[in-house]
């Protein structure tokens, strides 16, 4: 008999078409949702785990598996978390990489009109549009470790910028610097077992003295805006607002750089982004 976890992964198998998670639709297909095989080759798991998943012959998956599962399938965050009660898991307290599909949606429809990237709830860089990297630089050539605008806004002495690829000054430094730890902050409340957290503001506080100072402050709050001189190599110096909006429990941030309208940054912005990536100039 099928469990109410199998139930579940068929349906949501079956609303998902192979066009959506990059796949060839095919011929002689009998149903629009993805195949069994298809889920299996994205989750990195066998067919024959997903078969004994969805007829019910086994209801206990790993925390893992169910992981690569709510990746595969493009799970909401209330749909993660469900599916981990289904496997009898609790969801994840720590912070979290996973990108809802409007969100994932919203940055490849923003390409060519706006630099727009995803951080979770550290400042870790986890997704970017076409937009983005024509602005910024492309942040794939930086290992996936080092992709986090907190550790960029606050470098042990001699460190370079990751995120950028060419210079980037904020206009109101001080303010926005403040801003970022009161964020850290915040998020240490909200996921206080956090590892890749805790990590990241032990060195931050041992390794940055303006970041010691802030911290030890003990201000709670959010980064919400900016606005920065970018220097691009292409068009020259482009002055863009910067502004950040929150994501659902997971506290994902989407940071979205625009210029004033009818402005000649504006035109210089546009220029950037239809221009394409610029060859990078630092690492």
């Amino acid at each position: 008999m099928t469990s109410e976890l199998g139930a579940t992964l068929r349906a949501w198998r079956d609303r998902l078409s192979p066009a959506e998670v990059g796949l060839p639709d095919g011929h002689g297909r009998r149903a629009a949702g993805l195949r069994r095989e298809e889920l299996a080759g994205l989750a990195g798991i066998s067919v024959d785990y997903v078969v004994r998943l969805e007829q019910g012959r086994f209801v206990t998956p790993s925390a893992q598996v169910v992981a690569a599962l709510a990746r595969a399938l493009q799970l909401s965050a209330a749909e993660r978390d469900h599916l981990y009660r289904l496997a009898g898991i609790a969801p994840p307290a720590d912070i979290s990489d996973h990108i809802p599909p409007g969100l994932q949606r919203m940055l490849g429809r923003l390409g060519d009109t706006a630099a727009v990237a995803v951080f979770a709830a550290d400042w870790q860089l986890i997704r970017w549009n076409r937009g983005w990297a024509a602005l910024l630089g492309d942040p794939s050539v930086v290992p996936s470790a080092l992709r986090n605008f907190a550790r960029d806004s606050f470098p042990a002495d001699g460190a370079a910028p990751h995120l950028s690829q060419w210079p980037v000054t904020s206009l109101s430094r001080d303010t926005t610097e403040a801003a970022i730890v009161s964020d850290l902050r915040r998020a240490t409340g909200r996921f206080p077992n956090d590892r890749r957290l805790t990590a990241l503001v032990r060195e931050l506080t041992r390794t940055n003295r303006r970041f010691a100072e802030l911290w030890s402050t003990g201000a709670v709050g959010a980064h919400r805006e900016d606005h920065k001189i970018i220097q691009h190599p292409s068009v020259g110096p482009i002055a863009v607002d910067c502004d950040v909006l929150s994501d659902g429990d997971a506290e994902l941030k989407l940071v979205v750089l625009t210029a004033a309208v009818g402005s000649e940054d504006e035109t210089k912005l546009r220029l950037a982004l239809v221009s394409g990536v610029p060859q990078a100039t630092a690492g």
